[in-house]
């Protein structure tokens, strides 16, 4: 089992930037797989990022390809999201998820992990 733990949500401008952290227990996390997905109200959660367990493979939702970047530090067993040039449309609560069961970066579907943080809030302002 692995606990997941977001944080470096908050309230930033159109234009800016936020990093994003999940912090994750146990000392096997660099067997799962870990995603980002976000929920904005009213809206269902998607999927926004993965990154394989060694991080050498990344996958990205097109709304965000160019701007977010994925990466992963399984010394310290934490998973990152630099998120660039914010949009209102990026305001959600972002959840990470990890698996130790996926194969690759492919599985986009938040059926497909089993573990989740409880959620950092990002909002930006236009």
């Amino acid at each position: 089992q692995v606990q997941l733990v977001e944080s470096g949500g908050g309230l930033v401008q159109a234009g800016g930037s936020l990093r994003l952290a999940c912090a994750a227990s146990g000392r096997t996390f660099s067997r799962y797989v870990v995603g980002w997905f976000r929920q904005a109200p009213g809206k269902e959660r998607e999927y926004v990022a993965t990154v394989s367990n060694r991080g050498t493979s990344t996958s990205y939702t097109d709304s965000v390809e160019g701007r977010f970047t994925i990466s992963r530090d399984n010394s310290e067993n934490t998973v990152y999201l630099q998120m660039n040039s914010l949009k209102p449309e990026d305001t959600a609560v972002y959840y990470c998820a990890a698996d130790s069961r996926i194969l690759g970066v492919g599985a986009r579907s938040p059926q497909q992990y089993a573990y989740w943080g409880q959620g950092t809030q990002v909002t930006v302002s236009s």
